[in-house]
């Protein structure tokens, strides 16, 4: 698998990472240990969890295989900080406090005395030169090699990769991308591109839809099945997405691949783009994904797809 550095650090991550928002809850222990070993001996590294994640139990799942399953030297462990439990149930908490408390815990669960990558969650309510504050203190206590930021928008992400000029450097942005979210097109990744941070696409299937199993029916065992997950997939679920499904479908038949395939190496392919990260609930939908590592879409067929998948601009943007 492909290495890439990660914007203008010296890390490097596989150009394929491995979601965990499933691990605890719809995929198992098992499941679970299997796909981290056929992630690795594929030569992916990026593991990308989170504090938020079956409420810590993905985290604790990936810590009880790191050195059992896999070294733990072997992979780019990535993580997010939680949610604060409140009376009125999770709220985003991003002050210094909270977020420092969350890394303590998310270190006990993973059983390491650091993280590879961490990054923060938007907080309205905190200011984000506190939320810096946080990130800074991770790196210098040792407890995160690197930091960044996760689903903030483009002026959030210039703000805070100044605030952390020289040392240590916003790192990267984790962000939705794909042929149906090109959102971040127009502020968060020229600005990725820009101050030299790398970019994480979450959802680059566009959670599940580009696969083209939703096409006729939605499956029984699907995520848009799930009580849990189907608002998560439903946005999804239209017209305009199934013009666009279409289209990759069309165009993995004329490859001879899958459209998860083809979904998956456009977006690999796209600029300042340093990993997309594929959650699986199974071992056999992941290995679905490895399989793209030697796919590179014709160009005729890149131009088809930016076309009919373009973000709307509207001012000021250019």
């Amino acid at each position: 698998m492909e290495h890439r550095r990660l914007g203008r650090t010296g890390l490097r991550v596989s150009s394929l990472g491995l979601g965990t928002m499933t691990w605890s809850r719809d995929t198992d222990d098992h499941e679970a240990a299997d796909q981290l070993r056929d992630f690795v001996e594929a030569g992916g590294t990026l593991v990308d969890t989170s504090a938020a994640y079956a409420d810590g139990g993905a985290e604790a799942l990936l810590g009880s295989m790191l050195g059992d399953v896999v070294d733990r030297e072997d992979v780019v462990v990535c993580t997010k900080a939680g949610v604060r439990r409140t009376p009125g149930g999770g709220v985003v908490d991003a002050s210094r406090g909270a977020l420092l408390d969350s890394l303590d815990g998310s270190l006990r669960r993973l059983r390491t005395d650091h993280v590879d990558l961490w990054l923060a969650t938007p907080d309205p309510r905190t200011p984000l030169e506190e939320t810096v504050t946080a990130l800074r203190h991770a790196v210098r206590a040792g407890k995160a090699r690197y930091v960044g930021l996760s689903n903030h928008a483009g002026w959030q992400v210039a703000r805070a990769a100044t605030l952390l000029e020289p040392d240590p450097g916003l790192a990267a942005v984790e962000a939705e991308y794909s042929l149906l979210q090109r959102g971040v097109e127009r502020e968060v990744l020229p600005a990725c591109t820009s101050l030299g941070a790398g970019l994480l696409a979450w959802s680059p299937l566009g959670r599940g839809v580009l696969t083209g199993k939703y096409r006729r029916t939605i499956p029984s065992d699907s995520r848009a099945a799930s009580a849990h997950l189907a608002g998560f997939v439903q946005p999804y679920l239209t017209a305009d997405a199934a013009g666009v499904v279409d289209a990759v479908v069309t165009a993995a038949a004329g490859l001879d691949r899958t459209p998860l395939e083809v979904a998956l190496a456009w977006v690999t392919s796209r600029p300042g783009v340093a990993s997309a990260v594929v959650g699986a609930r199974t071992a056999a939908q992941l290995r679905g994904a490895l399989a793209v590592e030697d796919l590179r879409l014709p160009p005729e067929i890149v131009v088809v797809l930016d076309e009919i998948t373009a973000p709307q601009a509207g001012y000021p943007e250019r």
